[in-house]
């Protein structure tokens, strides 16, 4: 039985038009289709074909159908359909009430809106309203695991709902996203007394973070323009590392050419060496983030260099991606709080916009609470929100392990806000120490994570402390980045080299000398202090 995965397929559909999940006459899916779009396309459904050639009635092999000179991206666009894209989507501005006009093509250079706000990336809801929630949740699980293209990548099986109108030829993809939902079992007992505590592990990803899910689309709209014969030349972006290390590995696969302004000795040389290795333009510039920022801005205004920073809000359809995920994982089932590490606040603003799209389109009912987790050292926002959101002040931010959200005027406030306001949700903050002790924590249990994942694990002790957060609360908390990514931080502190700092957690190497009876000493202390107690 030679079954294909593919979701169209024109002697099935033919009745219905409709993208194939089940059976054809099945009343659910006798309705127009929003797109047709492939989800498989290495073989086709044969309903004559529905046992081998031998007597024994059982299934045949399946048979890869790609042909011999066909790479994955020539198969999916020889068994495109041409049916009508009906999907769309536009710049907005941020938060524009009904009566607003502005809306920009998604073929355009423009980063604001013309008061000088942000803008967001609306779709055309009614058009997706047009199926029900039960589509969406198929049509999604059933690309999950495949090497199709572009649906293998867990950022573009959502394709619909991220740029519904881009070809799939323009796509640069690295099939990012899919990342492991970790079951904190040991963590959330033995320093919480928590049962159904996640870690969604963002950070294992095709260059260590969160943001390759956004950057994927921003490079493949790029792409795109650049086959449009826009005015782009290549691609820039300040960053405190790991927006960098995307936005070069994604261009140098599509081949376009990358800028990036990093703080000159203030991110990690594991971090530093990404951008390098794929070929990028580095400037180190003697600045924070907040210079650096200050200057791209400047810069992509005068040259043909597109601006790649969340300012841009093309990044965040992907990270939305993430908060779709969390809940496919969960069989579409809604977690109680999500916890997310932030700095410039746009991912805080992706994951409810993920949620409340499936929220909206009747995947899900409700929405989790969501927790914004900021360094001490550099907690503008965490500050606004002690204020009851009476007014927001900058700061300078100061030096912190979790470099990455090192930023002290973060782009996308007003979008956390937002977020925050309209999800219930709250801020915390991390102490240098306790986000330490925390990431020291969660190692020891079989994670190794980031010092930003520490600082969203810090929230949640607080949280879970203060009573907030319940015993019985399912709970997710988003590692952003690798930890390998952080290495020299984890050395200092097991070292107990970080100043000020007691690194009561640390778990430095045992000097022994190099004989039997010295070994077995401190061996037989070891086991001694490890026995079970009676």
């Amino acid at each position: 039985m030679a079954y294909s995965c593919s979701l169209f397929h024109s002697s099935l559909a033919s009745k219905s038009n409709f993208p194939l999940l089940h059976h054809r006459n099945h009343p659910k899916f006798n309705r127009p289709a929003p797109i047709v779009i492939s989800c498989s396309s290495s073989s086709t459904f044969d309903p004559s074909s529905t046992t081998s050639s031998s007597n024994n009635n059982t299934p045949s092999p399946q048979k890869n159908r790609r042909l011999a000179d066909e790479n994955i991206r020539d198969e999916a666009r020889r068994h495109r359909s041409t049916a009508k894209n009906t999907l769309s989507a536009k710049y907005v501005p941020f938060n524009a009430g009904p009566d607003c006009t502005e809306s920009y093509s998604l073929d355009e250079i423009v980063y604001r809106s013309r008061s000088g706000g942000l803008l967001d990336v609306q779709h055309d809801m009614e058009a997706l309203k047009k199926f029900d929630g039960a589509y969406w949740r198929e049509l999604f699980d059933s690309r999950v695991g495949k090497t199709t293209w572009p649906y293998g990548s867990g950022v573009w099986s959502k394709k619909e709902w991220v740029l519904p109108e881009i070809d799939p030829d323009d796509i640069v993809s690295a099939f990012e996203g899919n990342s492991n939902l970790f079951w904190a079992e040991r963590f959330g007992k033995q320093f919480l007394g928590m049962n159904d505590l996640w870690v969604k592990h963002c950070g294992i990803s095709h260059t260590g973070s969160f943001k390759d899910l956004g950057m994927t689309v921003l490079v493949s709209q790029v792409n795109r323009l650049r086959k449009l014969k826009r005015p782009v030349v290549g691609v820039g972006c300040a960053s405190t590392g790991d927006t960098s290390a995307a936005l070069s590995a994604y261009c140098a696969a599509a081949g376009i050419p990358s800028i990036v302004f990093l703080p000159a000795n203030k991110i990690s040389i594991a971090q530093l060496v990404q951008p390098i290795a794929n070929g990028a333009f580095v400037l180190s510039i003697d600045t924070d983030f907040d210079g650096c920022m200050k200057l791209i801005r400047e810069v992509t205004a005068e040259l043909p260099i597109y601006l790649a920073n969340s300012l841009n809000s093309l990044r965040l359809e992907g990270q939305k991606t993430a908060a779709i995920e969390i809940l496919q994982q969960f069989d579409w089932e809604v977690p109680d709080w999500v916890i997310v590490p932030g700095g410039n606040l746009g991912n805080i603003y992706a994951f409810y916009k993920g949620f409340k799209m499936c929220q909206e389109l009747g995947l899900v009912d409700r929405i989790p609470r969501l927790v914004c987790a900021q360094a001490a050292n550099a907690n503008p926002l965490y500050l606004y929100f002690k204020s009851e959101w009476n007014e927001f002040k900058a700061v300078k931010a100061n030096t912190t392990f979790a470099s990455a959200i090192q930023i002290g005027d973060p782009v996308s406030i007003d979008r956390a806000v937002y977020a925050l306001k309209n999800s219930n949700g709250i801020v915390e903050e991390a102490t240098e120490e306790e986000l330490m002790d925390a990431m020291a924590q969660a190692d020891s249990t079989g994670m190794f994570i980031c010092p930003h994942t520490g600082v969203a694990l810090t929230a949640l002790m607080k949280l879970r402390k203060s009573g907030v957060i319940g015993a019985g609360d399912r709970t997710v908390v988003v590692s952003t980045a690798h930890g390998l990514k952080f290495t020299q931080s984890k050395v200092d502190y097991h070292s107990k080299e970080i100043p000020d700092m007691a690194c009561q957690f640390a778990n430095p190497p045992m000097q022994v000398r190099a004989d039997f009876g010295s070994v077995m000493d401190v061996l037989m202390k070891y086991l001694g202090d490890k026995s079970p107690k009676h």
